[in-house]
Order: structure tokens, then sequence, then C-alpha cells
């Protein structure tokens, strides 16, 4: 039994707060389908919303199997299927690669038979069975429809909520979505309530709730719509509302409220009777006693029945598995992949010939102080200026491309599928599972890209004595950038409301790596100590060129303003940027953003 008593939401407007659910009162019973109607912007969708918990009513109670919601814990995730307007699945799987995916992270199964029966069973409630082997980017409105709704059955949910799963669709589409919808309502005493613009097939629900401006105007038989609005047909009733104030229809209602309850509960002991609706157990509508007697007369269900959510661990492989599967069927992101690791080296290598194998040392003692012994040293000083100033170079060559693939891994990462992501942890999803499944996901990049940048380059670069005996510390440096990077944007993905804002923060991220970084060009001592702490890219250079041999080091240090760090130091920061990274991504994960 779900029962609203006088339930509110409210935001703040100027100073002030403004209803837009308004003091909703209905009751519904097991094994019951209820559309929720009225034009657009009388509150359908964000009354929905308060009722699955992702608004945060401001007054009155929900009731749902005899708990009060508002004093306990929310309804159960297994429990509660939500269908939103948009679509909850990847485009490169297929259908039945969807279901499955969403079984294994919303339920523990024991056996691969089991969760194989499941999913058969879904697929065939749902009408999908034709059509599991085909991907879900080229399904039609309806069918996707039909999907998302097959990916909420899964843990086969008491209350199912639906928001305007018809809307756009065609009226055969349509037809057959709620003809499901009141399948479905029929067994095992679910609730099933479908937020809609459209009055077609009325007659397939058990009630309807008009709502005008937040307030109920009618929960009652489809029957008695007409009637009780004065109108000759359903068409007519949205241009009726605006006759009336919402307080008007709102005191109209609760007038009336007692005589259309006691047909509905007629009306339904009829179709029990008939076998049309099956109970596990029957429940009487509600009439208008207190609700400490409603409550008593509420069925409770056995927490052991509930299905079982299924372990961390298998969650994160799920995910894993899943976000694999997407990459390499994604063809284009797999070629862009292919492609930065191939030409990135090779920018670099063009220049390579620039720095010459063997670093000139200055003569140990000065014989004389000959013209051209004095020449001679201007050109040890101007060779070695020349060859610093190409390794550098070639070192923050390496460092910024990194810091631009790492950009590329994770700017998108989750801001690309925030609403997938919201409703699966909406769904019993776990945040701390589906963080680990980024940072392994992204980490196997950022090893293949940074050990592929440092190998090949290393293979074609006519300079080898310096990093010889430093090889491995510069391939560690190279990796920490580029995590550290990938940490960063993966952490602006994570906060940022669209994609698109998340991408262009992350392209200016790297834009100012070069310049900040002092390597290329110096900066004031000022903005250089300001700066310095955010730069990734410079503690990667500095770090590489500490791990080169002295007179490289020193060749470097010579022609640059801006000081070496300590090698530990610059590791100990990189690391750090990888942590708070992570941690804002955490953050960005639990923060609510359902609405995006």
């Amino acid at each position: 039994m779900l029962e609203l008593t006088d339930l509110c939401f409210s935001i703040e407007k100027n100073n002030q707060p403004v209803n837009l659910v308004d003091r909703v009162s209905f009751s519904v019973p097991p094994g019951h389908l209820m559309a929720i109607v009225g034009p657009s912007g009388c509150g359908k969708t964000t009354l929905l919303n308060t009722i699955a918990g992702l608004n945060t009513q401001s007054e009155g109670m929900i009731h749902w199997q005899g708990r009060d919601l508002t004093e306990e814990d929310d309804i159960e995730a297994t429990q509660l299927g939500y269908v939103p307007q948009f679509s909850i699945a990847y485009e490169e799987l297929t259908v039945d690669e969807s279901i499955e995916a969403i079984t294994k992270l919303r339920v523990h199964t024991h056996s691969l038979d089991e969760l194989d029966d499941r999913i058969d069973r879904i697929l065939e409630e749902t009408g999908l069975t034709s059509i599991a082997d085909r991907p879900v980017k080229v399904l039609s409105g309806g069918q996707k429809r039909r999907l998302g709704l097959a990916m909420e059955l899964v843990t086969d949910p008491t209350l199912l909520l639906c928001d305007e799963v018809t809307s756009g669709l065609d009226p055969r589409s349509e037809y057959d979505i709620l003809k499901r919808l009141h399948q479905l309502s029929r067994s095992d005493g679910r609730i099933v309530i479908s937020v809609t613009h459209s009055l077609a097939h009325i007659d397939l629900y058990d009630s309807i709730l008009v709502l005008h401006e937040g307030k109920v105007a009618y929960h009652g038989s489809p029957s008695g719509l007409t009637h009780y609005f004065s109108v000759d047909d359903t068409e007519a009733i949205y241009p009726r509302l605006s006759k009336q104030t919402a307080d008007s229809w709102r005191t109209s209602w609760l007038k009336h409220k007692s005589s259309f309850y006691d047909t509905m509960q007629s009306q339904r002991d009829n179709k029990i009777q008939s076998g049309e609706i099956q109970l596990p157990e029957q429940s009487p509508l509600p009439t208008n006693k207190d609700s400490q007697e409603l409550e008593g007369k509420q069925p409770h269900n056995d927490d052991t029945a509930l299905v079982q959510t299924p372990s961390f661990f298998r969650q994160l492989a799920t995910l894993l598995n899943r976000r694999y599967t997407i990459f390499f069927r994604d063809r284009t992101q797999v070629f862009l992949q292919a492609a930065i690791m191939v030409c990135f080296p090779l920018l670099i290598i063009l220049f390579a010939d620039q720095a010459s194998p063997v670093m000139p040392k200055f003569p140990d003692q000065m014989e004389s102080l000959t013209l051209e012994a004095v020449n001679a040293t201007k050109k040890i000083a101007a060779d070695r200026a020349t060859l610093a100033g190409a390794i550098s170079g070639i070192v923050m060559f390496q460092v910024v491309l990194l810091c631009l693939m790492g950009s590329n891994n994770s700017a998108r990462e989750i801001a690309g599928e925030r609403r997938i992501m919201e409703k699966e942890k909406f769904g019993g999803v776990r945040t701390s599972a589906y963080l680990c499944s980024k940072i392994i996901f992204l980490s196997c990049l950022v090893l293949v890209q940074s050990i592929w940048m440092a190998v090949f380059v290393q293979q074609f670069w006519t300079f080898k004595d310096g990093l010889t005996s430093g090889f491995l510390d510069h391939l560690l440096f190279l990796v920490m950038v580029n995590a550290a990077i990938t940490s960063v944007c993966l952490a602006i993905s994570s906060l940022m409301k669209t994609s698109e804002q998340a991408s262009l923060l992350s392209i200016y991220l790297v834009g100012f790596q070069l310049p900040l970084s002092g390597a290329v060009l110096a900066l004031p001592s000022v903005i250089g100590w300001i700066s310095r702490p955010f730069i990734a890219a410079y503690w990667a250079w500095s770090g590489s060129v500490q791990s080169m041999d002295n007179s490289y080091r020193q060749a470097i240090s010579d022609i640059n303003s801006t000081p070496l760090s300590a090698d530990s130091l610059c590791m100990l920061v990189l690391s750090s940027q990888i942590i708070l990274g992570l941690i804002a991504t955490g953050i960005g994960l639990r923060r609510h953003q359902w609405g995006l």
C-alpha cells in the first residue's frame, strides 16, 4: 500500500518557499495501475520524484507498506523501480547485454542458470525476446522504452514508477507500452504509477490522478473523469482546469473523495473476484479513516523475501566488463586512442635530431687565455646550451602530450554517462564500485600510453646517455603526470553538469600546462610560486631532469631560470594531485545530480 498525506515539496523563490507539490493526498492499493496527468508544469514529475525519494519532501507523510518513510529508511532499492524519460542503456550493447549487466549490478544470483532464467523472463514479459541480440543504437523509440522498463523489472519491484514512458511515441507504441504496464500491475500485488500527458486509453488505468498547479484536482476511476469535470470527452479536461483556481479544484475534490474511493473499491473487488488482479494477500482500498487504522490494514512484506544486492566485488567486475566491452566496440574511440599513441611520439621524434648524442664538456683546466681557447670555450658553452634546450624541450614535449592524453582519457568519462550513472546509483549500485571501476580502467590507459611514449621515444632519440641510468625514473614521472591529469580531469568530469563543460575546462587545464610550467619561458617569480603547485607538467619535467646524469642536469639548469625541484618533492606533489583528484571525483559521484 502506498499512501500520501498532505505531501509538499517546495523550493525557494525570492526568499519565499513555493510549493511545487502542494498538500497532495491519495492512497494506492496493491495490484493497481494509476496515471498522474495534468497540464505541463503542474508538478507531475516532481511528485513522482518525491515519491521515489529523489526530492526531499518539505511537509507531509509517505507511508509504504505500513512504514512512515518520513521517520524510517527510504523504500528499498530492490523494491522500487523507476523508469525515467531518458534512455538508461548504452548504445554499444545489445538488448540482452544491457539487461544482463543491470541484473548483475542489482540482483545477487547464485548460479548462471538463475541469472539466465531471470533475464529470459524479463525479455518475455516486455516483448523483447525477438530483438534480444539487436544493438540498442538501432532500436526504435518504443523499443527503447520497453528496454528501459525491462531494466527496472530485474528486481521484481513492488512499486514501479514511470515518467512519461509513452511521450513522443506513435499511437500503436503508446498502447503497447501502456498495455504492458497494465499487465505488470495485475500480478504479485505490484503498484504501477505512470506520469503521462496523454489521456488516451485511460480505460486501462484503475485510477487517474489529475494535478493542477501542484494540487490534486481529482483522483478516482477513469469512468468518473468526464462527469466530474462536466466535459464531453477527456480532451476538454485541461482547458476546463483553467476555469477555476487550483485551490477551488482541491476543495471540490476533498468533498467528493469518499464517494469516488468507494466506487474504486467496488471496482477493485470485482476485479479481484474475477481473477483479473492477483494478490498475495487482498488489501482493501483505504477510506477516510485515520492513518493509524490504515497502517493496521497494510500488508507487511517479509524483508527476507527482498532481492539481495550483489557484493562490491561483483558490481565492480560487472562495471569493468561492461566498460571494456563498450570501449572496444566504439571504433571511433579505439581509432582515436591508437592514432594519439602513434602520432604523439612521432611528433617528438621529428625534433630528436636536434639533440646530439654527447654533451660537450668544458676542459678541466684552462692552460692559457688565448683567443683560440676563449673561442673554443664559448663554442662549448653554446653547444651545451643548444643541446640542453633541445633535451629540456623534448622532455617537456613528452610531458605535455601525456597531459593531453590524460585529458582525453577522462574529461567525458563520467559527465558523458551522467544520467545512466545516477540512475544505476539510485538503483543500488555502490558509488565506491563505480569509482574503482573508473580507476582501474583509466589506470590501464595511463600505463599503456606512458610506457609506449617513453619506450618508443627512447628507441629513436639520438640522446640516450643522459637518461640511461635514470630511464625508469623518467618513465615513472611520465606515468605520474599522465595519472595526475587523468585524475584531475576525472574530478572535473564528476563535478561538472554537462560533458561539454567538463571537456572545455579540461582543455583549459592542459592548455595552461606549458606556459605556466616555466620550463620554456620563465615566469615572474611571484606568478611562478603561485601557479607552480597546480601545474603537473612542471613537476614531471623537473623530476625527469633531476633523474639525468649530472652534466645534463647542470646544463639544463644553466640555461633555464626556472629552478629545479628535488625529485622526491616532484613525486610527492604529483601523488598529491592524483589523490586530491580522486577525492574530488568521489565527492562529485556522491553528490545528487539526478536532474541534469
